[in-house]
């Protein structure tokens, strides 16, 4: 496999809801990848997302809505735990408090969408949401970088994509 494969992985689970920088980075880093690709790829990826759809927000509700109604009349559950755990840190913290624990209580996507639920602004969900994705983008890289320095001195691994490609 092309190294530039393996980053554009990176990329697009950057990119993919609920992996995010909290999971795309040390996984990446623990396969081998060098940390800082990783980390500003993963970041890549998961900001224009974000950005695609707090600039579609009205269309991405739109769709979650008939699909929460069609999941309604199949009778299946809808599950609204994620929603009401949202509720409570938004009633408590605001914004600012949602958007930086929405990586790990919803994921930053459904986080920006139950901002603009809540009613927050297109401006000040784009800036709360950067910022906590820049923070969690750090301490991650951060975290994985040395988390990894650690273990490949006490195992000797390079990380576990060199090893399956040995």
């Amino acid at each position: 496999m092309s190294i530039y494969i393996a980053y554009l992985v990176v990329f697009l689970l950057g990119a993919t809801p609920f992996f995010e920088v909290v999971g795309v980075i040390p996984i990446g880093v623990a396969a081998g990848l060098d940390a800082v690709p990783v980390t500003i790829l993963a970041f890549a990826g998961n900001m224009v997302t974000i950005y695609l759809l707090i600039l579609l927000t009205d269309k991405v509700k739109a769709w979650l809505h008939h699909r929460k109604e069609k999941k309604i009349q199949n009778g299946e559950h809808v599950s609204e735990k994620k929603e009401i755990r949202a509720g409570r840190v938004w009633k408590k913290y605001g914004l600012p408090g949602l958007s930086l624990v929405a990586p790990f209580i919803t994921g930053s996507h459904l986080g920006a969408i139950l901002a603009m639920g809540f009613g927050g602004s297109k401006i000040q969900i784009t800036v709360w949401m950067t910022i906590s994705v820049v923070l969690w983008t750090l301490i991650m890289g951060f975290v994985s970088y040395y988390g990894m320095g650690v273990l490949t001195k006490s195992t000797g691994s390079t990380g576990f994509l060199a090893d399956l490609l040995k």
